[in-house]
């Protein structure tokens, strides 16, 4: 009995997965987040930084980071001790607390960057 050409390389060609590491990731130690922040710090990244401390605090996926505006984080030229955004895969509102080394990394990096309130977060300046 003759195998179907799709089976037949089916069964010849590893899974695209094989000797990976699937499914959810370990969490970030306080050790490694504080070298991160050192290595960001080190080199002058203000954006990364201020990128990285957003991620953490908020625990939101790269999809809703990149759809924060400024005035999601920022008023009265203050940044937020709380905020709420909408998630996109979920739809559901989530709201998290901008810790002060992330409020002083953001308010560094949109100092220098400039920007109006619907202006988008992420975007380089």
């Amino acid at each position: 009995m003759e195998m179907p050409e799709t089976e037949a390389t089916a069964t010849k060609r590893p899974a695209w997965n094989a000797g990976r590491t699937v499914g959810a990731k370990r969490a970030l130690k306080p050790k490694q987040i504080w070298e991160i922040r050192f290595y960001f710090n080190q080199r002058r990244r203000l954006r990364n930084r201020a990128l990285f401390d957003l991620a953490i605090d908020s625990k939101l996926r790269g999809c809703d980071l990149e759809q924060m505006k400024i005035g999601d984080l920022v008023t009265g030229g203050q940044i937020r001790t709380r905020a709420i955004v909408m998630q996109q895969k979920t739809g559901r509102p989530v709201q998290f607390e901008l810790l002060p080394d992330a409020r002083a990394s953001l308010l560094a990096w949109l100092d220098r960057r400039g920007g109006t309130v619907d202006d988008y977060f992420p975007q380089s300046g």
